[in-house]
């Protein structure tokens, strides 16, 4: 009897540690333990949030066995999965945090789950979301041809930090984020059109049907040349292979960080609508101190994560993470 493409997937990627019983998961890839401690805050808030859900750590052959304990000890699901890369060597020299992120498309094969929601492990969850779990999509069925393959929010794509080596075309004129200044109350509940500008999600969070279709339709990008001009690595491959046909859900859901500062688009970021932070790009909450951090988002990071480690101190875990 020959297998369907969602079950080749899932004898590919059989679970590692306990069986999860939800069939709605959040997950986040973790490659090393520089991210570790963004991933026990990420796991704190959703907890502290009540999400119904788990959270399942996505661990690749780089992640050490430290790191592993680490999650065993708080009780974290874990699962090891398939570094991804293309076929073709894609230079990533001025951004290496983008090597990782192709193997941010692994929840597309999680075909043992209804849903997943990928996060990335910089991100604070400040409010419930769990509604994300019950957002229309395409059913697995229609195999990567719909118009809700998948839903995210959209990136920004003003480049505010001036780094000279992003694309000319990124200007705040054709950011998505741009067009909704005038629309701050709608921007809280709605994205722009997927399709609006550049029509580039932000790969930090991802609402998926797990398909082994769709999936195989992402390798299939993979080995080809193509991949050689995706320089956002996934978001890129997601924007081409699937272009406008993505839900696009409102910054609050994957609320970059940048997004707030005066001059970016402070014009729709409200703190009390704030779902998810996102603490994209350098510096990271961790890597200041309590006290001197340079941004007001990063001081609830920081309060979050005292908060975790008194909790974690008074069960006996006390790992330096």
């Amino acid at each position: 009897m020959t297998s369907s493409p969602d079950q080749a997937v899932a004898a590919a990627n059989p679970d590692t540690t306990r069986v999860v019983e939800s069939k709605k998961v959040w997950t986040t890839l973790i490659t090393n333990t520089k991210y570790l401690t963004g991933l026990l805050v990420l796991d704190y808030s959703l907890k502290k949030q009540k999400s119904t859900y788990p959270l399942i750590a996505l661990y690749t052959d780089t992640f050490p066995e430290e790191g592993r304990k680490a999650l065993d000890v708080r009780g974290i699901p874990k699962r090891h999965v398939k570094y991804l890369l293309p076929s073709v060597n894609k230079d990533f020299s001025q951004d290496p945090r983008f090597y990782d992120c192709w193997s941010k498309l692994t929840p597309f094969s999680l075909v043992e789950y209804d849903r997943v929601v990928q996060l990335d492990s910089d991100m604070l969850v400040l409010r419930n979301m769990d509604e994300l779990m019950d957002l229309e999509l395409d059913p697995p069925s229609t195999a990567g041809k719909g118009n809700r393959v998948f839903a995210a929010s959209h990136a920004c794509v003003c480049n505010p930090l001036k780094k000279a080596h992003y694309p000319k075309e990124w200007v705040p004129e054709i950011c998505a984020f741009t067009s909704q200044h005038d629309t701050p109350d709608d921007a809280q509940i709605h994205g722009a059109p997927p399709s609006y500008g550049l029509g580039m999600p932000n790969g930090g969070l991802q609402v998926v049907n797990p398909s082994g279709d769709i999936y195989s339709l992402i390798l299939d990008q993979l080995s080809k040349d193509t991949a050689m001009g995706y320089d956002f690595a996934d978001q890129s491959l997601l924007s081409d292979v699937f272009s406008g046909r993505w839900v696009a859900i409102p910054y609050i859901y994957n609320a970059l960080k940048t997004l707030r500062l005066k001059g970016v688009h402070h014009q729709i970021w409200r703190d009390e609508e704030v779902k998810n932070v996102h603490y994209i790009l350098s510096p990271k909450p961790w890597d200041e101190r309590p006290g001197e951090e340079s941004e007001e988002s990063h001081k609830w990071w920081w309060k979050m994560n005292q908060e975790r480690l008194e909790k974690e101190r008074s069960r006996g875990i006390d790992d330096g993470f």
